[in-house]
């Protein structure tokens, strides 16, 4: 079977965040923690509901994503600055475990260990080796362990209270696609951003997750608080335009994040988002430097997909083929392939083990959405001819080839498609922060250290 045409994986972001247990422990208990000798070794940090965060708990919290922040030679924030951010998560954190508790959610082991697996494989190491990394960095496998299963009753819980009840009409799809089109067919808007991007991938540790979401805030704060972005992303931003200033240039809308063009919607030029952006990338800071009268014509733009013509060879790990075995017989094949003047398609044949093989690996023209997230991500990475490194997926491993790219008319289902799914996606955020503020709101928080400011 051809088993990327027409394939989607919804890949679980599974950050994993770096806390201790979460079990209840009573007001009684939790004022007096201590050792044999009656001293005490641990103290509240705050009680929320009818459970505590202790001390040890938001110190072991706090040192974590310090240490991710040093080893990526990152500033850390001020210490109450850094406990108050972290604090506030923590305690949001455990209100959604409270309500998960109370709605009757749980995971059971197997699903944490296959959810292990699965950010193991994604990484490209068996899980003995990711184990040994993740330990390495100070967070104890038992916790990392914990945490996955802290992330995953989460992801139930806002399926269960939010996504599963978010519904788009068709009078907003329809509405929709006619604003992409401006008020005049032909009439929209380019747009000129400067961003700053700190990194974190959606399968990355939930340390690393933080660290890099921190850094994001504090940049904000210096951002919106009149520092020169220009100066700020030359020194901060790991995107390729960095040395630049961060400075995209004008832009279509349908060549920026949608994210981008959804914050652009509520800025004047010169303002800076007022919140951090999420996106597959990691966290960024925006600001809106100019718009202009779109220099082609918002009816094609909107209707137009950009399909990639690829081919692939696959090597599956299992049955005697190991994973650093496969990568290495695929980058043994792309010397091969390069040495013999690019003939890929004899070499698709020869090993692919994808029902593509007797094609050389062909896939033909394949539209955004149409293959698992890794290797759309790689493919749109590569320029024409290009072959990639070895790319895992949950099929194994590929090399991946781009033939061309090419700009088709999508189909009125398409086109429908594509608006209902970035309507439910930001229907969805709206009412997930909505849903939170109002739970929040409703529990019962004591700070007992340093009153923190709310965000």
């Amino acid at each position: 079977m051809a088993i990327m045409k027409k394939l989607r994986l919804a890949t679980l972001a599974a950050g994993i965040a770096v806390a201790a247990s979460f079990l209840p422990v009573s007001s009684a208990e939790a004022q007096a923690l201590g050792n044999s000798n009656g001293e005490t070794v641990d103290t509240i940090a705050a009680v929320v509901n009818n459970g505590v965060i202790t001390q040890r708990e938001l110190d072991q919290r706090v040192g974590l994503i310090s240490r991710r922040l040093t080893q990526q030679n990152a500033p850390v924030p001020p210490a109450d600055q850094l406990r108050t951010q972290v604090l506030n998560q923590m305690v949001l954190e455990r209100i959604q475990l409270q309500r998960a508790k109370e709605d009757g959610i749980t995971v059971d082991d197997a699903t944490v260990q296959r959810t292990l697996g699965r950010l193991a494989q994604s990484n490209g190491l068996t899980l003995d080796v990711y184990r040994a990394r993740i330990e390495a960095e100070g967070v104890p496998w038992t916790v990392f362990t914990n945490d996955a299963r802290t992330e995953l009753t989460l992801s139930k819980l806002r399926e269960k209270e939010v996504d599963s009840k978010v519904t788009v009409t068709d009078g907003e799809v329809a509405n929709y696609i006619a604003s992409q089109r401006g008020p005049n067919p032909g009439q929209t808007s380019d747009l000129h951003f400067e961003h700053i991007l700190l990194k974190a991938a959606q399968n990355a540790p939930q340390t690393e997750i933080e660290a890099a979401q921190q850094r994001a805030q504090a940049l904000l704060q210096e951002a919106t608080g009149g520092a020169n972005f220009e100066r700020l992303a030359k020194s901060n931003s790991q995107a390729a335009d960095a040395a630049k200033g961060g400075d995209m240039g004008f832009l279509s809308q349908s060549k920026l994040p949608p994210e981008f063009v959804t914050a652009a919607s509520t800025l004047r030029p010169g303002e800076v988002n007022p919140s951090v952006i999420r996106t597959a990338d990691g966290f960024e800071i925006v600001r809106l430097v100019e718009r202009r009268n779109s220099q082609g014509t918002a009816s094609a733009d909107a209707s137009k997909l950009v399909q990639t013509h690829v081919r692939h060879i696959l090597l599956r790990v299992g049955d005697g083929m190991s994973e650093p075995a496969a990568r290495e017989k695929l980058l043994d094949i792309k010397r091969q392939i390069i040495a013999s003047g690019g003939d890929f398609d004899k070499f698709a044949r020869t090993y692919s083990q994808d029902g593509s093989a007797s094609q050389g690996g062909d896939l033909g023209w394949i539209s955004p959405g149409e293959t698992v997230p890794e290797f759309e991500r790689a493919m749109n990475s590569l320029q024409d001819g290009q072959i990639s490194d070895p790319v895992r997926s949950e099929y194994g491993y590929h090399l991946i080839q781009v033939l061309g790219r090419r700009e088709a008319e999508g189909s009125i289902s398409q086109q429908m498609d594509l608006a209902r799914q970035a309507i439910g996606q930001r229907k969805a955020e709206q009412a997930y922060a909505d849903w939170l503020r109002e739970l929040r709101d409703t529990a019962y928080v004591d700070y007992k250290i340093d009153q923190p400011s709310l965000q």
